[in-house]
């Protein structure tokens, strides 16, 4: 490989969310016990990026920055070139950041009483930014048949009948059960909601980070048809590590939509540093983005293959897109609270639970594999210790 993906470097003491988190936590915990939770990756920046920001440092002041045509430049042509779909220059809302994004959408298009539909188990801030603009969030389950979640149809059409439900978040590829949805599946979610005067605020911040075999399909790519009732949410954040430049790009094709958004928000989006870092990474890094995805991939397959070996009553979603391993560890028979106890405790892995995506999430385990693969392999051989002991005892 061209870049290196087998660095780590420790942000202890230097504000990582996730690493500050594992230290309060547990403060004596050792040095080289990694977090495998929140969705930043565990690898050194692109280098096109890094020397980008450290030239422009030298040349340029860091005042008040709009959107330059190099920016939408680089965007459209991403955008193009990695998914095939064509954007417009109008159509661009900048954020600082997916999360601030769909809560303020939220806000514009629905009332406090209003439903907001998501699909569950998924990313727990959807019901968070939901409930943060006095809304209730209304739940229509994934259905997991014969291995693999889909979308349980009947009941999502059930739920956006319901006068009460405005808006739907959809997650595209899905956080955290790994699905890419097919051409199919999308045009039938976005026909319920287009025929029910649901709005669709789909957010597609991993679509860039696709696994070999899969295409994601953008929900811009369907047509027409739907621009009215769409706004799709995209950000360089995930798939280049550049969730702390906190920068993020809504395309919102209906005029109408994009005014109403624009009208109340931030006149200042990104930061000047977020505008030049979403350009060296669309412009200049695919191809450290190729390599990443392909070590990720052999992460996957690792990861899959320890489990088989060692615990092959474990369930694990097939995951289609993300970085994120979604693992049913139910066959152990433990409480919520006892199975995070004893990963934490015993196993010293620091994942994300499965119970903050939903019910449906009970029992589960996100895993990051976003990192080095001895820090992968030194998790997963401190949580089959935990594990083995623990079905010993039993």
């Amino acid at each position: 490989m061209k870049y290196d993906f087998e660095t780590l470097l420790t942000r202890h003491g230097v504000g990582s969310f996730k690493w500050d988190e594992l230290r309060e936590a547990d403060p004596s915990i050792p040095d080289d016990i990694v977090p495998l939770s929140v969705a930043d990756m565990e690898f050194v920046t692109a280098p096109a990026i890094v020397e980008g920001l450290k030239q422009y440092l030298d040349l340029h002041s860091l005042g008040y920055t709009r959107a330059t045509d190099a920016y939408y430049d680089a965007v459209i042509g991403w955008m193009a070139r990695r998914h095939g779909v064509t954007v417009r220059r109008e159509w661009f809302v900048e954020f600082s950041g997916i999360v601030s994004a769909l809560r303020h959408i939220i806000g514009v298009f629905t009332e406090p009483g209003d439903g907001v539909l998501i699909m569950t188990p998924v990313y727990h801030h959807f019901r968070m930014v939901a409930e943060d603009n006095g809304c209730h969030v209304v739940e229509s389950e994934l259905l997991l048949k014969d291995g693999r979640y889909e979308i349980d149809f009947d009941d999502f059409r059930e739920k956006a009948e319901r006068a009460d439900v405005k808006l739907c978040v959809f997650c595209s590829p899905h956080n955290p059960v790994g699905r890419v949805w097919t051409e199919e599946e999308l045009r039938r979610v976005a026909d319920i909601c287009l025929e029910n005067g649901v709005f669709l605020l789909d957010d597609e911040i991993h679509s860039d980070l696709i696994m070999p075999g899969y295409r994601h399909v953008p929900m811009l790519s369907l047509g027409e048809k739907y621009f009215d009732n769409l706004a799709v949410c995209t950000s360089p954040g995930k798939s280049f590590n550049l969730a702390g430049m906190q920068a993020s790009n809504v395309f919102v094709p209906s005029e109408a939509r994009r005014l109403a958004i624009q009208r109340k928000r931030s006149r200042f989006s990104l930061n000047a540093l977020s505008y030049q870092a979403v350009i060296f990474a669309y412009r200049d890094s695919e191809a450290w983005l190729d390599e990443a995805i392909a070590y990720i991939d052999a992460n996957r397959r690792f990861a899959v293959s320890f489990f088989k070996e060692h615990f092959p009553e474990v369930f694990i979603s097939d995951m289609e897109g993300t970085y994120l391993l979604w693992v049913d560890l139910r066959s152990f028979g433990m409480t919520v609270g006892e199975q995070e106890t004893l990963l934490r405790k015993k196993a010293l892995c620091y994942l994300d639970e499965g119970y903050i995506f939903g019910k449906r999430g009970e029992g589960f385990e996100r895993i990051n594999l976003a990192c080095p693969r001895r820090v992968l392999e030194a998790a997963l051989l401190r949580m089959k210790d935990a594990l083995t002991a623990y079905k010993r005892e039993l």
